[in-house]
């Protein structure tokens, strides 16, 4: 018998990105599993469907994250790889071993208190804001959505704050590089940044996550130490940029948010859970690979073949849970994923988000944008929703200025507890220690 093979649907180029919910439309005459290409020459299969996102994410004895065969069959230079290769982090394993690193994440944000956090939040907020409050008109991408977490990772990681500018720089480069040779330049400025964080840990520990992970009973050694925390950082950034964008796009071109900010009906929460159901910073991921040929929801998949789910086109499927109004907790979405590999940080995550809409719009009610939201330009590439620029105006605030304003903020604390700030240890090396049972 001849099976039939369907065209795969391109997801990257700036058609997608004008429009993916258009092409989700399309993607869903195949039924809950569709082909496509995620970079010319690299296909996989995509999962628009909810059920059938939630039975792949839940179905850990059918699907495994370890793409190690698959990228096999890939040149070492294809652009996707950065994004899916394997690594000796949580993102990348089964198991009992995925669940060794996912403890060590998971305790370590248990120790950032929320209050802690959220003015630690506003200090990264107030040192932006400070950058071009007098201007009246910034790129609140460039200029707010995309510093800002690096700003705030670079605390968080027990960093001095004199470092916080060369994150954002090296992470920067990475993402907007023009050509292989600044790209390469600009990982190889992060990889310098990570590696010195980690050494000055080494010698001295602190109230931080670099410094949680390396105690953790987890046992990391220093590879899988480093490869926590670039994942930690490379993953929290992408997807909080993209979602204060994105919601601040949608509050800044709807009055329902406000006649003022600060007066609307409608709060920086609720724009949150409307991009978090129909605007997913992370669209398209989730990497999964059949440990045996498998009949999946009508689609023939065969072993460590590639398979994505699409949170935006599950969110907005005809089967899904999601509600028709937005609710206060945001209603059924997949935008943190699900399962096992469900994301550790969904409330920190929220946090920060919130706390940055609301510092950037408490300083400058009056926020608009320059042109339609209809006319912004978003970045192309299968995994994101992000948008390339943000250009907005209002009236600027100067450091004379009478009232709070950024410069008038109270500085605020640590974002961690302040007991035992500080225990030297000595530099070690070997396997890493069981966990404890």
């Amino acid at each position: 018998m001849t099976h039939y093979t369907p065209e795969p649907v391109p997801l990257y180029g700036p058609d997608f990105a004008a429009d993916p919910h258009a092409v989700y439309a399309r993607l869903r005459q195949y039924g809950p599993v569709a082909p496509v290409e995620i970079s010319p020459g690299v296909s996989a299969h995509l999962v628009t469907g909810y059920r059938a996102a939630l039975d792949l994410l839940r179905d850990t004895e059918t699907w495994s994250k370890d793409p190690r065969r698959w990228q096999g069959t890939l040149s070492p230079d294809c652009p996707v790889l950065p994004m899916l290769k394997w690594r000796p982090n949580v993102l990348f394993n089964d198991g009992a071993v995925h669940g060794r690193y996912r403890s060590v994440i998971t305790d370590s944000l248990s120790r950032v208190e929320p209050h802690h956090l959220r003015r630690q939040v506003a200090r990264a907020a107030d040192t932006l804001i400070r950058d071009f409050a007098a201007t009246g008109e910034a790129d609140l991408v460039a200029q707010y959505a995309r510093p800002l977490p690096l700003v705030l990772f670079n605390t968080l990681f027990g960093m001095p704050n004199h470092y916080s500018s060369r994150l954002v720089a090296s992470l920067a480069g990475m993402l907007e590089a023009v050509g292989p040779e600044e790209a390469t330049r600009a990982g190889a400025d992060f990889e310098q940044y990570v590696m010195e964080l980690v050494t000055l840990k080494q010698g001295e520990r602190g109230a931080d996550l670099a410094s949680w992970f390396m105690d953790h009973p987890a046992g990391l050694s220093l590879e899988e130490t480093v490869h926590q925390v670039v994942l930690t950082m490379g993953a929290g950034h992408e997807p909080t940029t993209n979602l204060i964008s994105n919601a601040l796009s949608r509050m800044l071109s709807n009055p329902d948010y406000y006649s003022t900010l600060s007066s609307g009906a409608l709060t920086a929460r609720d724009a949150i859970n409307d991009v978090l159901r129909n605007e997913p910073p992370m669209a398209n991921y989730s990497a999964h690979f059949p440990r045996r040929d498998v009949r999946f929801h009508g689609t023939w998949i065969t072993a460590n073949q590639l398979v994505l789910v699409s949170y935006a086109a599950a969110n907005t499927a005809p089967d899904g849970l999601a509600a028709e109004t937005v609710r206060a907790d945001g209603g059924a979405h997949l935008a943190w994923a699900a399962g096992p590999h469900a994301c550790p940080a969904k409330q920190p995550a929220l946090l920060i988000a919130t706390a940055a809409i609301e510092r950037l719009t408490s300083h400058l009610c009056d926020l608009e944008l320059t042109v339609p939201r209809s006319r912004l330009s978003w970045r192309p590439g299968p995994f994101h929703r992000a948008l390339a620029h943000l250009p907005a105006r209002f009236t600027p605030v100067t450091p004379d200025q009478a009232g709070v304003t950024p410069w008038s903020s109270p500085s605020p604390t640590s974002s961690t507890r302040p007991e035992a700030t500080s225990t030297r240890k000595p530099h070690t090396s070997g396997p890493s220690a069981p966990r404890p049972a």
